[in-house]
């Protein structure tokens, strides 16, 4: 179980990308029709780009998929990088051809709405998997499922309060969902690490 909880962490860590790397090139792909000729050759370049680092990244994640603990670890080491790759090519996509305060909010909004869906997907196994678990540090289980709804709904929150504002710099929409990242982050290592320490009390050497 110890080692299960692990690879459901990094996958969930994983999934998150993929699902923020999907809405956001989808995000772009349709606003692209809106923008004029002289910048659509660019946009269709950097879209490209885009695309490419995704499907890299996918490849990886499913090459991985069944890996080990040890294994996993180097990969999101691996990942990391492309991961950070994406952001920056997204970020000159929205200084370049994406400047229109519509367009980084209808992105904002799309993508914020995956994070949601991550955040929501992973609470949901936790409490599949919470339910097969023994009596034994159950709580601790719960108590990690219960923080990771509560972090949702927070974030959602948030999330909402800067989309309903309609005039934030994308600078501070791209921290807002970097935040809302890091958090997710935090919330699904918290909870699969008690579910490590349940499986650890259950052995029989404990």
């Amino acid at each position: 179980m110890a080692e299960q909880s692990s690879m459901h962490f990094y996958l969930n860590w994983a999934k998150e990308r993929i699902d923020e790397m999907d809405a956001t090139l989808a995000s772009l792909e349709a606003k692209s029709t809106q923008l004029h000729a002289d910048s659509r050759a660019k946009a269709d370049q950097l879209r490209e780009d885009l695309q490419k680092r995704r499907d890299e990244f996918q490849v990886t994640v499913k090459k991985h998929a069944d890996a080990g603990e040890a294994a996993w670890e180097r990969t999101k080491k691996q990942l990391e990088p492309h991961w950070s790759e994406f952001e920056t090519n997204v970020k000159t996509y929205i200084e370049t051809v994406g400047k229109h305060i519509e367009q980084q909010q209808t992105t904002f909004r799309d993508v914020a709405a995956a994070q949601m869906k991550a955040w929501r997907a992973a609470a949901d196994g936790l409490n599949a998997s919470a339910a097969k678990a023994s009596a034994v540090r159950r709580a601790d289980i719960d108590a990690a499922v219960k923080r990771m709804q509560e972090g949702a709904s927070e974030v959602e929150a948030r999330m909402k309060k800067l989309e309903q504002s309609g005039k934030e710099s994308w600078q501070a929409l791209s921290g807002a969902l970097a935040e809302s990242r890091k958090a997710f982050d935090r919330a699904n290592q918290a909870a699969w690490d008690a579910f490590k320490r349940a499986a650890s009390s259950n052995t029989p050497d404990a």
